[in-house]
């Protein structure tokens, strides 16, 4: 059958080889609906651009390029400027196409057929469908009712698996922190107790670090299986760009490199990483804006009587009134504003997640919202 997209439905009409069955049967990717509104608050991207400066410097920069000769395959000033940006040896920086392409490169260097990852949901849902696009089986865990990865049930359950399993151990255990879309920050208590106990690696997702507390790379030096995941998207800037990168030991970033395709990250994104570099102070100072917005954004949902959850990232999970979210969510859209609708994600029935835009988006995400809830309230009994 033809869908409405005019595309064949897997297999049908083939007389050639087929995909894979495993790969046709997976759900679709992670992808945010992309519709045209004057507000959207949905993919967590930052609400300011990057400075007017840094883009006249990566114009001229660009310009000088050389658009016919390949890209530096290994990257070495962008490797150098984020070592140096987090103290760290270039050979322990990997960069990638946004933080995605570097889970990619983990899983197929660290996972494949008969081994197996750990995920905690809820959680990021790309931390199991690019397992499953790696033949890598998953194995799920479940976080608390403040949405945290309790110690003593990860053991258990990196136990439970040792013995079902036998050699196939878990090769990589995920840590979102602070988690999407839960916004929850793992305390550094637990990130360092399930670096001690989990038998391969445990990769920590932080993609939205600088707004945590705390950060995992301080357990680099005591922890070699300690991966900390980056990206460029969130606080700084440049979610158009695509790039991400992380910091690892050695042979954890030289295992990425003999899986990567050869030229995969262009001079572009690897010349506007260096710049971006460059402007960490004004990179700060929106992060503080941002946290400053967070606050007021709670605040609101508070004072309209909504469940949110405390974050340590650019956005706030919050809880309508059971089946009720779909139908905020769609009138939110009629009135021009966008936030992510993930009622169906494991663990947050009734839940939406918005993302802390400029003062004027904040202002009117609050005051459509609450108009959206009284015609939208049930009749009272």
């Amino acid at each position: 059958m033809t869908g409405a997209a005019g595309r064949l439905d897997a297999g049908e009409g083939m007389t050639g080889p087929r995909a894979r069955p495993n790969a046709i049967a997976l759900r679709p990717g992670y992808h945010s609906p992309q519709v045209e509104v004057e507000v959207r608050l949905n993919t967590n991207e930052a609400p300011e651009p990057p400075p007017q400066r840094f883009l006249d410097e990566l114009a001229a920069t660009v310009a000088g390029l050389g658009a016919n000769r390949y890209p530096d395959r290994r990257a070495t000033q962008l490797r150098s400027a984020i070592a140096a940006h987090h103290g760290v040896d270039p050979g322990q920086v990997f960069c990638a196409n946004g933080s995605n392409e570097v889970l990619q490169c983990l899983f197929l260097a660290y996972g494949g057929a008969s081994r197996t990852v750990i995920v905690f949901e809820p959680t990021y849902a790309l931390h199991s469908h690019i397992p499953l696009l790696t033949a890598t089986e998953v194995v799920t865990g479940n976080r608390d009712h403040d949405f945290l990865v309790e110690v003593p049930a990860a053991r258990s359950l990196l136990a439970e698996v040792a013995r079902g399993h036998g050699p196939r151990e878990p090769s990589i255990t995920m840590l979102c922190s602070p988690n999407n879309p839960t916004g929850s920050a793992e305390p550094r208590g637990t990130v360092e107790a399930l670096a001690a106990a989990v038998p391969g690696l445990l990769v920590v997702d932080e993609a939205y670090g600088q707004f945590a507390q705390s950060s995992a790379l301080d357990l680099l030096d005591s922890h070699r299986n300690v991966v900390v995941v980056r990206t460029f998207s969130k606080t700084w800037a440049m979610a158009a760009l695509r790039l991400g990168y992380l910091v690892a030991d050695e042979e954890v970033v030289a295992a990425c490199e003999q899986v990567v395709l050869p030229y995969h990250l262009d001079s572009v994104k690897q010349a506007a990483g260096v710049i971006a570099l460059r402007y960490e102070s004004e990179m700060r100072q929106r992060v503080a804006r941002t946290v400053e917005q967070r606050g007021r954004i709670a605040a609101g949902l508070t004072e309209l009587g909504l469940k949110c959850w405390p974050s340590e990232a650019n956005f706030i999970l919050f809880r309508t009134q059971g089946a009720r979210s779909r139908e905020v969510w769609q009138r939110l859209v009629e009135h021009s504003v966008l936030i992510r609708d993930v009622s169906d994600w494991p663990g947050l029935e009734g839940c939406l997640r918005v993302t802390v835009g400029t003062a004027d988006e904040n202002t009117r995400f609050l005051d459509t919202l609450r108009i959206v809830l009284a015609e939208t309230s049930p009749p009272a009994a």
